[in-house]
């Protein structure tokens, strides 16, 4: 069955399974199939109970990263968070202060071409989740096996996911299924390696997705895509793979790491043509069959460098990786030195390469100057090339947060802003990002929602980083002019937040905010008397910790 429609009755019942469009539930034929290695599921079950009770009691999830991580620690998943812990260290927080990380996964496979994806969670996530398939427009299912305290104690949640997972491995449907633990079945336990890794020719990829051991959504989507990698890897070492739909390039390729604005490939391309290069595909992939191609080439580029389990796969099969980007004409000159290098390009093409793009893109910067102060922050992963551009098209920027972790790949990155005298802040918390806005008092505030909200409370133009900004080309001649008009033209909204601002001079906020028929009058004593009972409370649970 297809997951990129909607399923007729017939098919419902020749099946037996039913998908929903969104939230699917996936109910099981009652043929259950032999239980998994005993060591894979029963040895773990009085590690399993606490996580089940914990969830039935309503904490699960809420249980704290603390428990969650001992509890799959016992359930046996220490090497999986170990891994993480490696590829993903945390900063400040340690879960995500964004969005769930499981989004950038689900993303992933719900962009795909002929893959089914399924999660494993509590269904209150999982519901919250198909906002990724309604968001991007995927018009495809999402996948998803319930559960209950006592399928996660008996193993019989395993059951039901490899049943589920056997009725979607139509070979005329599907390359691949992908199976996504959320958090409660990872810190269960739940042994998605004990998966077949294939069923009747499709591939089963399963992968754990929690929130107390990846970060953000943006490094989930590298979990993913690095899982796929290393099996198309492994295919491709065993003999001849499937071609690329369009047909094996006929020219050494980059390929491009990182979701980016669908004219920068093409942009990267034209750049890389004269060289006799050609731009490789962009992972994510879209479809299975990219995956090889994606391995295929000559040299990696980095563009998003946090993609830490998927440059492994890159460099085990002996590829080149490059940093950076060519963003604004500092950033393209170094980056198209390094490809050439990488690719064992005579260095007199890449020169001829960058006198004919280096003036166009001085040209454009010229044409399209950003004159102001700004601080920008993002979770997205492009944040560092972003400030780049801002500056060279004229823009102060004092301070560049990244929810992403510093890597290697980014040292290019962050050298260069840090000698034009910006703050660059990998791992950034919301605190920290806030207390930028308030530290540089800006023209113009680029970042989360909750920053772009703060920042308009306080009569400060912002934009949202996500939707207006990394939604828009970065790279060559084409990104050198994309940011100023969106930029200058929010800037220039000063005097209407002014003009606002002044209209609703004293009218209430904090404790007076809203409608009331008489204003609340403040009431210090309260506030004594409820400081003084948590300070007992907090004096109380400190006295009981040391005894």
């Amino acid at each position: 069955m297809s997951l990129s429609r909607p399923e007729t009755a017939a098919e419902t019942a020749a099946t037996a399974e039913v998908i929903y469009d969104t939230a699917a539930s996936v109910a099981l034929s009652n043929a259950a199939p032999p239980r998994p290695a005993e060591a894979g599921v029963v040895a773990a079950d009085a590690a399993v109970a606490d996580a089940a009770v914990a969830h039935q009691d309503g904490a699960g999830c809420h249980a704290g990263v603390a428990e969650m991580r001992k509890a799959a620690a016992a359930a046996g998943k220490s090497e999986t968070l170990d891994r993480y812990a490696a590829d993903y260290p945390v900063g400040p927080h340690d879960q995500p202060q964004s969005m769930c990380p499981a989004f950038g996964s689900l993303r992933v496979g719900l962009r795909m071409r002929r893959t089914a994806t399924v999660l494993s969670g509590s269904a209150c996530c999982v519901y919250g989740l198909t906002f990724t398939s309604h968001f991007y427009g995927a018009r495809r299912s999402v996948g998803y096996v319930p559960f209950s305290s006592e399928t996660l104690v008996t193993g019989k949640l395993f059951e039901d996911i490899h049943e589920a997972v056997h009725n979607l491995a139509d070979p005329a449907q599907h390359d691949a299924v992908v199976i996504i633990n959320l958090c409660v079945p990872t810190a269960s336990g739940v042994p998605l390696q004990l998966l077949p890794k294939t069923i009747n020719g499709v591939r089963v990829i399963g992968i754990d997705v929690p929130g107390f051991g990846v970060p953000t959504h943006a490094e989930a989507k590298d979990v993913l895509s690095g899982a796929m990698l290393a099996y198309a890897r492994a295919e491709a070492e065993q003999g001849p793979v499937q071609a690329p739909r369009g047909g094996k390039s006929d020219k050494p390729t980059v390929t491009l790491l990182g979701e980016m604005f669908p004219a920068d490939p093409i942009g990267i391309g034209m750049m890389l043509e004269p060289l006799g290069l050609a731009a490789g595909p962009v992972v994510p992939t879209r479809e299975w069959r990219e995956l090889y191609a994606a391995l295929d080439c000559a040299a990696v580029a980095a563009i998003h460098p946090f993609y830490t389990a998927s440059l492994r796969e890159f460099e085990t099969a002996g590829r080149t990786i490059v940093g950076s980007a060519p963003v604004g004409f500092d950033g393209t000159a170094a980056w198209l030195d390094a490809i050439g290098q990488a690719c064992g390009v005579a260095q007199g093409k890449v020169d001829g390469v960058k006198n004919r793009m280096l003036p166009a893109i001085t040209a454009a910067l010229a044409a399209n100057p950003v004159r102001g102060r700004i601080t920008l922050s993002g979770y997205e992963g492009s944040e560092l090339l972003v400030a780049r551009l801002m500056i060279e098209s004229g823009a102060e920027v004092p301070y560049v947060g990244t929810a992403c972790p510093r890597t290697r790949w980014s040292e290019d990155d962050r050298a260069w802003l840090e000698a034009k005298g910006v703050k660059v802040q990998y791992r950034a918390s919301l605190e920290q990002d806030l207390a930028a806005v308030d530290a540089f008092a800006p023209d113009l505030a680029i970042g989360t929602t909750p920053v772009v909200q703060y920042a308009k409370e306080r009569g400060i133009p912002a934009l949202y980083f996500t939707n207006l900004i990394s939604a828009r080309p970065l790279m060559g001649v084409a990104g050198a002019g994309s940011l100023a008009k969106v930029v200058n033209t929010a800037m220039a909204n000063k005097a209407r937040f002014d003009a606002m601002t002044d209209l609703f001079r004293g009218v209430g906020a904090g404790d007076t905010a809203g409608v009331h028929e008489e204003v609340p009058k403040a009431r210090p004593e309260f506030r004594e008397k409820v400081r003084r009972q948590l300070a007992a409370q907090a004096k109380k649970r400190k006295a009981e910790e040391m005894i």
